[in-house]
């Protein structure tokens, strides 16, 4: 896949986990070959040490406008680099895409909303001649697979990258272990579930909360299935969403039973007490180790997500979830994801 250039409009945004949908461009696409993002809270900043504090070179610029007026090479899209509960636009991102969209870039969009519905979006882009690219919108029906059991037959073993709550780092976490498995000899595919993963370039995949629901398990299915035969690694890890037990959207299941995952690395954040946007009390870990154990699937790791905690404090959550739970535990954006390659190989050569 040959990449093309864009830039990510955050708007404020950068640094919040509602960004997610940049961060993961900007930790590496196929797609898409990130030049700048847009986001006036950070201008004159590195994008990268805005969002994790590793400097990639990457500018930020107040506007749109100002990033124009640079003498940077044209992009050929604007990016919506935001992921936001409801999959709501927020208004004020509306000028700069018009904007964008005026100075003769297409758009690509992972909302909810989709843009080219918009009669103001949509008349200003047949103006300027430019796309509308709306990842979410759902494919018809007709071509929609239901579940057969035809995962049977895939024999690669199959890991589940499930998380405690929304945006915890699921696709970063499956997309580190992808590269270093790859990288220490062990052919891997990763598939990938949401808009992100989309726009990352993956080859297989489907955007799960866009399919209807009947339909989620046969998708799911078709997907691995397709990578199996199409790629033919040695290992599948499915990008979760959601989690089990989350109320506004209870996911994770699909990945135990129809998608046949029988082990799970699960992303914790300790330092979050409810649901995202909700008053709802998050489980404790052991509870969802054994609700994941329940569904007849092996929980391999703990990955953390340090969020609202210090150093100190994700470092005594770590080995005090060690000492409870007996399962290695790291964090990813820290520590990497090499400490984990025993692990798979082991389960590897038992399944």
């Amino acid at each position: 896949m040959q990449s093309s250039n864009a830039i990510v409009l955050t708007n404020g945004m950068l640094n919040s986990p509602f960004a997610k949908t940049c961060h993961g461009l900007l930790r590496g696409s196929d797609r898409f070959q990130t030049l700048a993002v847009i986001d006036d809270q950070f201008a004159g900043q590195d994008a990268g040490e805005v969002m994790d504090g590793q400097h990639l070179g990457i500018p930020v610029f107040e506007s749109v406008e100002a990033f124009f007026h640079t003498g940077f090479e044209k992009p050929k899209y604007l990016v919506v680099g935001v992921a936001l509960p409801g999959g709501v636009l927020p208004d004020a991102f509306q000028a700069a895409i018009l904007t964008a969209i005026e100075n003769g870039l297409s758009i690509v969009c992972g909302l909810h909303k989709f843009l080219s519905d918009d009669p103001v979006f949509a008349e200003a882009a047949k103006k300027a001649g430019v796309e509308l690219i709306d990842v979410r919108k759902a494919r018809p029906r007709q071509e929609l697979q239901f579940w057969t059991g035809e995962i049977y037959t895939v024999k690669a073993p199959i890991i589940a990258v499930l998380g405690i709550d929304c945006a915890v780092g699921k696709r970063t976490t499956c997309r580190f272990l992808m590269e270093m498995c790859r990288e220490n000899g062990i052919p891997t595919e990763m598939i990938y579930t949401g808009q992100t993963g989309w726009m990352q370039g993956y080859p297989h995949g489907f955007i799960l909360d866009s399919t209807i629901n009947d339909f989620i398990g046969g998708e799911m299915e078709r997907a691995i299935v397709n990578c199996y035969k199409a790629s033919k690694p040695e290992l599948i890890l499915l990008e979760g969403q959601s989690a089990l037990r989350n109320p506004t959207g209870p996911c994770g299941a699909e990945f135990l039973l129809s998608g046949n995952a029988k082990a799970v690395v699960l992303q914790y954040t300790p330092g979050r007490a409810h649901y995202e946007d909700t008053k709802v009390p998050l489980p404790s870990l052991e509870s969802e180790i054994a609700l994941i154990e329940a569904y007849g699937a092996q929980v391999l790791a703990i990955t953390l997500n340090n969020e609202a905690l210090t150093e100190a404090e994700w470092r005594h959550y770590q080995r005090d979830i060690q000492a409870k739970t007996s399962l290695p535990c790291i964090h990813p954006l820290v520590e990497g994801v090499e400490s984990l390659l025993p692990i798979i190989k082991k389960y590897m050569k038992k399944t």
